[in-house]
């Protein structure tokens, strides 16, 4: 039978999916719209389900808040063209709105939340994933809440997301801090945030190198020390030098604007993710030859 193009134009706006896609699924059950949503959504699952195991380690870190409550979600995908789709872009965008209403920091439970049109986000992830021809993933979602204070956020080239509470100050001085842990990635807040056993083998680290120095046992210890709050400062947030000020440390600035942090989360994409490496010259070469 003959398939008009506003049969295929109702389709694509009820399922998302492709012109071609749309066309073909029409074709195979005979112009039945709602038949045809159903093969497209079982086709996108197989599709999906093919591309799972590919290395997802490009995508965005998208955004979303309230007075009290912001969230930052991962979503990845294969390369950095599809990253920049407006397709990809406007379901990220979704989630990450979800994700806020929903109040979960987890992805399974964002994954069943309704993306709207009575379909899961996992649904539409299947959708896009057959759409865009690459492996589509919800990888990970944070949350900060602060009741009664401010809360920033910093996204740098949609690859680095920061989110920063703070009692006292105000949203340009969160997000100044936010800026500078983007910048400087501090694993904690401060000295007291560093789980004693990250500090015992750091002490063991600088004992070590303290004893070959020949000194006495006395002027050990206090080299251990030095270099000890020397370490702390480089890796707690309020040690570390302001980056847009570095005659202060963050912990003056704070201080100064009568301002504490409460909590902080930092997400990176493709953070810790083994990418698959490749030799761009070799490659060529290896065409040049077949060629």
């Amino acid at each position: 039978m003959s398939i008009t193009a506003a049969q295929v134009k109702q389709l694509r706006e009820r399922s998302g999916a492709g012109m071609m896609e749309c066309k073909k699924a029409l074709v195979e059950t005979g112009g039945d719209i709602e038949a045809a949503i159903e093969h497209l959504r079982k086709s996108g699952l197989a599709k999906a389900d093919k591309k799972a195991g590919r290395v997802a380690a490009e995508g965005a870190i998208v955004q979303a808040g309230d007075a009290d409550s912001a969230v930052l979600v991962e979503i990845n995908c294969e390369t950095d063209f599809v990253a920049k789709d407006n397709n990809f872009r406007s379901f990220a965008e979704r989630a990450a709105e979800l994700a806020l209403q929903t109040g979960s920091g987890d992805v399974s439970a964002l994954s069943g939340a309704d993306f709207g049109g009575g379909e899961t986000v996992e649904l539409r992830r299947q959708q896009l994933v057959a759409k865009l021809g690459e492996n589509i993933q919800l990888r990970r979602t944070v949350r900060v809440r602060v009741e009664g204070g401010v809360i920033g956020g910093y996204i740098h080239g949609d690859r680095i997301g920061v989110l920063v509470g703070l009692k006292g100050g105000d949203e340009d001085l969160a997000r100044d801090v936010a800026m500078h842990i983007a910048a400087l990635n501090p694993p904690y807040i401060d000295a007291d945030a560093v789980p004693g056993d990250v500090l015992e083998k750091e002490k063991e680290i600088l004992r070590a190198q303290a004893e070959g120095s020949g000194k006495s046992a006395e002027i050990i210890e206090k080299m251990i020390v030095g270099r000890l709050n020397k370490r702390l400062a480089e890796i707690t947030l309020l040690g570390q030098p302001f980056v847009k000020d570095s005659d202060q440390t963050v912990g003056a600035l704070l201080k100064s604007r009568g301002a504490a942090v409460v909590a902080f989360e930092r997400l990176e994409v493709g953070e810790g993710i083994e990418k698959e490496q490749s030799d761009f010259a070799a490659e060529v070469m290896q065409q040049a030859r077949g060629s």
